[in-house]
Order: structure tokens, then sequence, then C-alpha cells
């Protein structure tokens, strides 16, 4: 009994913190799926990352926010229609995730496993030899809690993401990748540093202080195969 009530203790806990969670109740108003649209807005606004016309891969999508985020980046910015999350859009967004994802317009989405060839394969099939402006991943496995485990875990799609980069990205594209901050965080930050001419670490504020969530961005590949700098 003591250890249900400590568990309902921490669920009414978790649930009054989302409810007033700043960024949840900002998402609700502006019609995010989730908050984690204002950790990549961050990201964006510092960096100037994303801009109409590009092809940006979204990995580890669902439910659909960082989409939702680039979709309105790329809506026109004519007679003052910017940011419409329907309608035209200048640009291309490919997002995959093991989970189901809701359409949005504009958006497509391939279903299934980024670790697994034919779902590569499919991905390789939308992008169709065009060079990738942006990959964004919010990829992240279910933490066990076993800290070399979970390290190995991450560093694993994160190296994945990596690859994916170095075939398809163009030589000034750039690479969001989610971390933790841990065992095996400073080996990810010198694999960016090893691929990318320029690498940072970013926790945007819409991250909650408690999460060793952070964000490392890659800018600029140190060797490229998809495609000269775009204009």
């Amino acid at each position: 009994m003591k250890v249900k009530t400590k568990s309902k203790k921490v669920n009414k806990a978790w649930l009054n913190d989302h409810v007033t969670d700043p960024y949840v109740r900002l998402a609700q108003k502006e019609g995010f799926r989730s908050r984690a649209a204002y950790k990549l807005k961050e990201i964006d606004e510092t960096l100037q990352l994303i801009r109409p016309g590009q092809l940006v891969v979204d990995l580890g999508a669902a439910p659909g926010a960082w989409s939702q985020y680039v979709r309105r980046k790329f809506a026109p910015k004519e007679a003052g229609a910017g940011g419409a999350a329907t309608g035209a859009l200048n640009g291309t967004i490919i997002a995959l995730d093991l989970l189901e994802f809701e359409p949005i317009e504009g958006v497509q989405f391939i279903q299934g496993d980024f670790r697994e060839a034919e779902v590569l394969a499919q991905l390789e099939a939308a992008v169709g030899g065009r060079p990738v402006d942006v990959v964004i991943s919010d990829m992240a496995p279910n933490l066990s809690g076993i800290a070399s485990h979970d390290a190995a875990r991450i560093a694993d799609l994160v190296e994945l993401a990596i690859d994916f980069s170095q075939q398809h990205l163009r030589k000034d594209g750039a690479l969001v990748c989610k971390v933790f901050h841990g065992s095996g965080y400073s080996q990810l930050v010198e694999l960016f540093r090893a691929h990318f001419r320029v690498s940072k670490a970013i926790k945007p504020k819409a991250s909650r202080d408690r999460s060793s969530e952070t964000f490392l961005v890659g800018i600029g590949l140190k060797t490229a195969t998809a495609g000269t700098a775009s204009g």
C-alpha cells in the first residue's frame, strides 16, 4: 500500500507540473502537439538553421511538434500568411518514427525503425538523391536506468543519425540530435567535433531543469558526399 501511495503522489506531482508548465500551455494555445516545439524553436532562433525552400528530415518525429514547427517556418510569407499550419508551403519535410503519426499537411511520413535497413531504404528513397539541408533528431531509446546500457543505446542512435547525415547532408548542412548528460556524453561531443566544422551543445529553456536532456548541433560536414553548399 505504501508503494501505491507513493506512486500516486509522484503521478499527481507530475500531472500538476505538466498542467502548470508554461510551455505546455503555450503549445496548447498555439496548436503544437507538444512542448517540444519550443526546444527546436530556441535552437533554430539561436543558430538560424531552418529556412523556407529547404529539405528537412525529422527523425523520431512523433507526435509531430518538430515537423509542425518546420512546416510553419516553410509557410509562405507573402501577404502576412507566414507561419500557417495548413496550406501551401515552400520546402520539403520527411518525418520518420516507430510510432504512429497523425498526418500533418505537407509532411511525408514513414513509419518504422530507423535502425532497420529496409526502413532506412524507404527514407533514402523519399530523399531521392536530393541533398538534405537539416536533419533533426529527437530519437531516444527507452531508458533502462543502467547507465552503461543506456549510454550505448543513445550512442547507437546518434551514430546512425551522423552516418545518415554524412551520406545525405549538404556540405553546409546541419544535424540536431537529442542526447543525455551522463555516461558517454563526452564521447558524443567528441564525435560531433570529429564530423562537423562547428559543434554546439544547447539546453533549451523548454527542457525541464531536472532533465538530463540536451541537444548537440553540428553545422558543416568536414567531409560531405551529398552536395555542395547552398546559395
